[in-house]
């Protein structure tokens, strides 16, 4: 009966680890949404995108920050020396200008962690395979 007990116990837990994980990947649909409601305007991604107002977002992930080549960045971004990874672009969504001070994107961040989470969710589709 213990070990019965240790097992649903164990059991519990795991699926309880994993839907944790599973939901703190974002939902990439919704990330699609909010993107091209806040970030569409300047960004693109896809097999098409550009540099535009902003630069094409595709392959972020690992990316040196200024490296594009079809946009012109700033100073500061060409000068941060930051690689793209969840962390950095979570830091960067949540307050662009305390990441990189100088940079000229014209965004006063985003404060709803979920919400961070679906864009990168979203771009995360947009990487090489």
């Amino acid at each position: 009966m213990q070990k019965a007990a240790v097992l649903t116990f164990t059991l519990m837990l795991n699926a309880g680890l994993f839907s944790t994980q599973a939901q703190a990947a974002g939902d990439a649909e919704a990330g699609a949404t909010l993107f091209k409601r806040i970030c569409g305007g300047c960004h693109q991604v896809g097999e098409s995108a550009r540099g535009s107002f902003g630069p094409q977002l595709n392959g972020i992930f690992g990316r040196p920050s200024g490296s594009t080549t079809d946009y012109q960045y700033s100073d500061a971004m060409k000068s941060a020396g930051i690689v793209w990874t969840r962390e950095t672009l979570t830091a960067y969504l949540e307050a662009p200008k305390e990441v990189v001070p100088g940079t000229r994107m014209i965004f006063w961040g985003l404060s709803d962690p979920e919400k961070i989470e679906n864009l990168l969710a979203y771009l995360q589709t947009f990487q090489p395979q």
